[in-house]
């Protein structure tokens, strides 16, 4: 379990993170929504520890993880960054293997190489381990950075918009994949998400985050609502319901209807 308590962040005088309290759920798809700027990533690198904060204390089974040894840390929680900064050629295989270094220390085993050859198999990249990376499209490099991840082998998996600049098919895949991780095997998926309809369609749990504070937080159905999403974003939303999922709507309410040729119902500003 991973509980935040009363965390609190600054940057130069500003306070980005106010107070938080939060337990993570166990075993679910945890997406953190809000505005930019409300302080998700800044929550998503306090939490993992890449990120020191000012006041409170993250509790890792119970344990204070600022008295943690790194090395501890990376054995049960992973974490995929927004941007990846691997400026070498390298290949998925050799990606992948990073992925082993808190086990490894660098001197892979044969039980290292036997993960590393089941998350490739897993994440079906079979036919590209050899390639290199900068060969690939952006969907596929980013099942090779989330099967580095995996080759984590960590209970907690962390990542920070992995959907930017990713097309809706990629997207989709990559949302499927997170949702698989959690069924097939078990892991607690935090993701940062800007697009609340992933978030209504693969979490389990969601968490709103307003100007450093935590606006609303639950289940999906609970959360993906007109009034709570009006209050956290400062829109004026439109929530309809598809395959027994909420979906957002983004036209404005002011639209007026026309009819046109055909007698269907268009809108227009």
């Amino acid at each position: 379990m991973i509980e935040v308590k009363n965390v609190r962040q600054s940057y130069g005088g500003r306070e980005v993170l106010r107070g938080i309290n939060l337990v993570l759920p166990d075993n679910k798809v945890s997406a953190l929504i809000g505005a930019n700027g409300a302080g998700k990533s800044t929550l998503l690198n306090v939490i993992t520890r890449l990120l020191p904060f000012r006041d409170g204390a993250v509790f890792l089974d119970g344990r204070d993880m600022g008295a943690m040894k790194s090395r501890d840390i990376a054995k049960t929680i992973a974490v995929l960054k927004q941007s990846h900064h691997i400026s070498i050629r390298i290949s998925v295989e050799d990606l992948v293997a990073f992925g082993r270094y808190p086990h490894s220390r660098g001197r892979l085993t044969t039980a290292d190489k036997v993960k590393i050859d089941e998350v490739i198999a897993y994440m079906r990249l079979e036919d590209m381990r050899g390639s290199y990376l900068d060969e690939l499209s952006g969907g596929q490099r980013q099942r090779a950075y989330i099967a580095m991840v995996l080759a984590q082998d960590t209970r907690y998996i962390f990542l920070d918009e992995p959907l930017n600049n990713m097309d809706i098919h990629f997207s989709v895949e990559i949302m499927r994949i997170l949702s698989r991780l959690v069924r097939d095997l078990g892991k607690t998926v935090v993701i940062v998400v800007h697009d609340i309809n992933f978030a209504a369609a693969y979490a389990d749990h969601v968490i709103a985050i307003k100007d450093g504070t935590i606006a609303a937080e639950g289940p999906v159905d609970r959360i993906i609502t007109k009034e709570t999403l009006d209050g956290v974003f400062g829109f004026d939303f439109n929530i309809a319901e598809v395959a027994g999922r909420k979906v957002c709507l983004y036209f404005r309410h002011d639209a007026a209807r026309a009819v046109d040729n055909t007698g269907e119902n268009v809108y227009h500003n």
